[in-house]
């Protein structure tokens, strides 16, 4: 018998038992023909002495759009990491540009296997929460359904409307999605739950979340039948040291979620398999969560394993402890990356979806108090150094000309202009532990909603940074010193950038690290202040439509209590 590929010689990982045998692979076509010693005539020879060969991972909880490239970019840039099939939710261009953004997405032509799941919360919450520029109903539902590469609802968010005792939104669309002719696994989000609330949760249909474990939730959740997608922020020493004691290797699948461009360059799920072993699980567990279990999750049963008549996916790397790829075969191929980038296929109108006035030095004066002079009670929401967390604390500053002096007190500035053109709403909130020294940074790139976010400790440059973004069609924005220091255009939907991926990542880079100059400390800077945002991430967080706790989705007052100065 003659066969297309034969890789002789490497150490071939055995899904099953979880562990690497030296073995033969030969390939026909575009799938595995036989594992075994083998004296097998090929077309091509490889020799795999030395080498490990595993299946190709498989991201099935990931947004695109957090690398702020497109899926033909994007395609290209994780393809050598290793990575041969991702199951996305594309929630971030449906908040911008509604179901023509997701069918932008799923046109456009890939080497890697793309999956998709329906953004569930379009806005994240609601339209009475925050305004966003398209919405996911049920219609739009109904049309995604009809496609075969749907294959989950995305992350339900709105955990008070699924348990509510209303026929909500997200109600309906999860029976759309688990009564459909083809039922769909219901992709979660739950932070902040546990005991009765992560019950109803669970019983409302969703049983899978990807959002920051800890030990004890890792335990809870999976005892209540969940599916746990760890993210980095996930693997830490204690979880990791969880999930093996108890064996929960089939409840749990390794996953990226967020993805930054100039990260990207350096590794995608291959480096989540390294960060998990790192911080405890062994190589053969680790690379099982990151091939069998995600795509059992996902019915994906034609891939996950190095197996006769299976998808022939699969890398060979050289250690089991930083998984850098020697070399990725897509579908029986050796993968082989493209000179150039691909080209981004976008409708003119994402060009123009910007719709905001251009900033003045009196936006970011509070100087609507209701007493002269005196003090105020604020809500505050306070960085952490860690996550995307904004913990909500209340701090007293001063009160000076009817104005909240929130530069005195030592805070920042944070606000969001509505961008599509709908209301011109702006509103405010106080930052803690934000800058340390005088600057600005503006943004579109504010999930879920992705309204043009200003946060800053210099009122000028704050000016700067937002006009600069609205004049590029949105983008990153960092200014100092009343100059612009460093940005990046992400002219697609105010969220995306049409260039390659290497020119984005260093543009991004100079972006980070000059929040990081400005004294901005977090595990991932970026991440942090885009998510100030995001009305479905702990505690506190600023929409266009004011301040929110999180959990309870009631609208926070900025401003507590007045104490007037006494004469």
């Amino acid at each position: 018998m003659k066969v297309d590929l034969l890789i002789q010689n490497g150490w071939v990982y055995r899904t099953y038992r979880q562990c690497f045998e030296k073995m033969d692979i030969a390939v026909v076509g575009e799938r595995f023909y036989d594992i075994s010693p083998s004296s097998y005539e090929a077309d091509l020879v490889v020799d795999g002495t030395g080498t490990y060969i595993i299946p190709g991972l498989i991201d099935i909880h990931m947004h695109i759009e957090s690398s702020m490239t497109h899926p033909a970019e994007f395609s290209r840039a994780v393809l050598p990491w290793g990575v041969t099939c991702v199951v996305a939710d594309p929630h971030e261009i449906a908040n911008v540009c509604g179901l023509e953004g997701i069918k932008s997405f799923m046109n456009q032509e890939t080497d890697l296997d793309i999956y998709y799941g329906i953004p569930s919360c379009v806005p994240s919450t609601s339209s009475s929460l925050e305004t966003s520029g398209g919405q996911i109903g049920e219609e739009e539902v109904r049309e995604l359904l009809k496609d075969s590469r749907v294959i989950c609802l995305g992350e339900v968010m709105n955990d008070l409307d699924l348990v509510s005792e209303e026929d909500t939104l997200i109600k309906r669309i999860v029976r759309l999605c688990t009564q459909a002719e083809r039922p769909l696994q219901i992709e979660g989000h739950c932070p902040a739950l546990t005991g009765a609330e992560l019950a109803a949760f669970i019983r409302g249909g969703v049983d899978a979340d990807h959002t920051q474990q800890t030990p004890d939730s890792v335990l809870e959740k999976t005892d209540m039948g969940m599916f746990l997608e760890l993210q980095a922020k996930s693997l830490t020493p204690d979880v990791i040291k969880t999930v093996v004691s108890h064996r929960l290797y089939e409840n749990i699948a390794l996953v990226t979620d967020d993805t930054m461009p100039d990260h990207l360059a350096e590794g995608h799920l291959n480096k989540i398999l390294s960060l998990a072993v790192k911080q405890g699980m062994a190589a053969e567990q680790a690379v099982y969560c990151a091939t069998l279990t995600p795509a059992r999750r996902m019915g994906l049963s034609d891939r996950g394993m190095i197996a006769p008549g299976k998808l022939a996916d699969f890398v060979i790397i050289e250690d089991l402890k930083d998984f850098v790829p020697l070399a990725v075969y897509k579908s029986g191929k050796k993968y082989e990356k493209d000179s150039e980038a691909r080209r981004a296929v976008f409708p003119d109108h994402f060009y123009q979806s910007v719709k905001c006035r251009l900033a003045l030095s009196s936006d970011f004066k509070l100087d609507r108090c209701e007493i002269t002079e005196g003090t105020a009670v604020v809500n505050v929401m306070q960085i952490q150094g860690f996550g995307t967390r904004a913990k909500h604390v209340k701090r007293e500053i001063p009160v000076r000309n009817k104005c909240l002096c929130w530069q005195d007190a030592g805070l920042c500035l944070a606000a969001v202009f509505e961008r599509y053109g709908k209301t011109g709403d702006v509103s405010y909130g106080l930052v803690e532990h934000g800058f340390k020294i005088p600057g600005a940074v503006a943004t579109t790139w504010s999930h879920d909603s992705h309204n043009l976010l200003v946060v800053g400790s210099s009122v000028e440059d704050m000016v700067l940074a937002q006009n600069q973004v609205v004049h590029m069609q949105g983008g990153y924005v960092t200014v100092r010193d009343g100059r612009v220091t460093a940005s990046a255009a992400l002219s697609v939907g105010g969220i995306l950038s049409d260039k390659s991926l290497s020119d984005l990542a260093a543009e991004m880079a100079g972006v980070r690290e000059e929040i990081q100059a400005m004294g901005y400390e977090n595990s991932n800077e970026i991440m942090s202040i885009s998510t100030l945002t995001l009305l479905v991430s702990p505690e506190l967080k600023l929409s266009d439509k004011g301040l929110f706790d999180v959990k309870t989705k009631r609208k926070i007052p900025l401003v507590e209590r007045y104490e007037s100065k006494r004469r």
